[in-house]
C-alpha cells in the first residue's frame, strides 16, 4: 500500500478546532501538567473543570513540561510507516522546549521533517495548520508549504488579558515587583507574545470594562484599517464573558466573524482562570 504524503504534527498548546479534530492526518502531542508527584497530559487525563478545580485548592503551583525526545521519535516512527513525511507546527520556541525535543525526536526516528516555529501557541497554531492543509489540497509540496507557513507567522497579531495575576507569578512569568503593584493597585495586565515569539507586558487597565473596551478596539482595527475578516476569541473558563466580549465587537463590526475557543490546560496553568484573549493574522500585503 503506498505511503500518505505528509502527516501533520502539533502540540497540546494548539487550539484544537473541529476540523483538526476531525482530520486523519493530524497528530497531537500532548505536554504534561505536574501537580506535585502527580502528572497529567494535557487536553487528555484532565478536564477542563477538573484542572480549574485543581488550580484552586492545590498547596503547590502546577507546573508544565515539553514532551521529551523519545515520545516524539516513537511517535514519529509509527507515523512513517504510513506517511512519506511531517509538518510539525510547534509552540514558540520562547515559550517552551517542545519544537526542540520534536527536532531531536525526528533526528532519533531519522524521519523526514519540516519543522515549523509558530512563533505563538493557541489558535495562532491552529490557523497555520489550517492553512497548511488548504495548501496541500491545491497540490503544494511539503517544503514549499513550510515556507509559506513561516513567512505568514510575521502577520500573527494577539492581545492577552491575564485572568490571575497569581499564576502568572508564581509560574515565574512576572517579577515580584511587578506582581506587588499589579495586586495594590487592582491592575489589570494585558499582555502579548511579540514577533520574536516572547511574552512582553504591553499594557494595563484598571477594571473589567475597560479591558473589554481595548480588546473591541483592537478587534475593530484590525477590521476596519488591516481589512482582517476573522478573528479568535480565547477565554479560560469564563464563556459568558467571552460571548459578551463577541457582542461588544460584533456591535462595532457586524462583518467580523468572531470564533470564540478554549485556552488550552497548559495555557490556563500560566495565564490562569479569567483570562480572555483576541489572536487573528493579518492579511498579507
Amino acid at each position: 500500500m503506498s505511503k500518505k504524503p505528509i502527516a501533520w504534527v502539533v502540540d497540546s498548546t494548539a487550539f484544537i478546532s473541529d476540523t483538526l479534530a476531525a482530520h486523519p492526518d493530524v497528530h497531537v502531542v500532548p505536554l504534561t501538567i505536574h501537580f506535585g508527584q502527580e502528572q497529567y497530559a494535557d487536553g487528555i487525563e484532565l478536564t477542563s473543570d477538573q484542572l480549574y478545580d485543581r488550580i484552586r485548592n492545590a498547596q503547590e503551583f502546577p507546573k508544565t513540561s515539553q514532551p521529551a525526545a523519545g515520545e516524539f521519535a516513537k511517535l514519529y516512527e509509527k507515523i512513517s510507516e504510513n506517511y512519506e513525511a511531517i509538518l510539525a507546527v510547534h509552540v514558540s520556541a520562547k515559550l517552551s522546549g517542545t519544537l526542540s525535543s520534536s527536532k531531536s525526536g525526528a533526528e532519533i526516528a531519522e524521519v523526514h521533517m519540516e519543522c515549523v516555529d509558530s512563533l505563538s501557541l493557541s489558535t495562532g497554531i491552529t490557523k497555520l495548520v489550517e492553512r497548511g492543509l488548504d495548501l496541500q489540497e491545491s497540490g503544494m509540496k511539503l517544503e514549499d508549504i513550510a515556507n509559506e507557513l513561516r513567512n505568514q507567522v510575521k502577520n500573527f497579531r494577539n492581545y492577552i488579558l491575564i485572568g490571575n495575576l497569581n499564576q502568572l507569578y508564581k509560574g515565574g512569568r512576572m517579577s515580584s515587583v511587578q506582581f506587588y503593584l499589579g495586586s495594590l493597585l487592582q491592575v489589570k495586565p494585558i499582555i502579548q507574545i511579540t514577533a520574536e515569539g516572547e511574552l512582553k507586558a504591553l499594557d494595563k487597565v484598571r477594571s473589567q470594562k475597560k479591558a473589554l473596551t481595548y480588546l473591541v478596539d483592537k478587534a475593530v482595527d484590525a477590521f476596519t484599517n488591516d481589512g482582517v475578516r476573522s478573528i479568535d476569541l480565547m477565554q479560560g473558563n469564563i464563556p459568558e464573558q467571552a460571548e459578551e466580549l463577541k457582542n461588544l465587537i460584533q456591535a462595532k463590526v457586524p462583518d467580523l466573524e468572531v470564533r470564540i475557543g478554549e485556552i488550552s490546560s497548559v495555557l490556563a496553568v500560566h495565564a490562569g482562570e479569567g483570562t480572555l484573549a483576541i489572536l487573528w493574522y493579518t492579511p498579507s500585503k
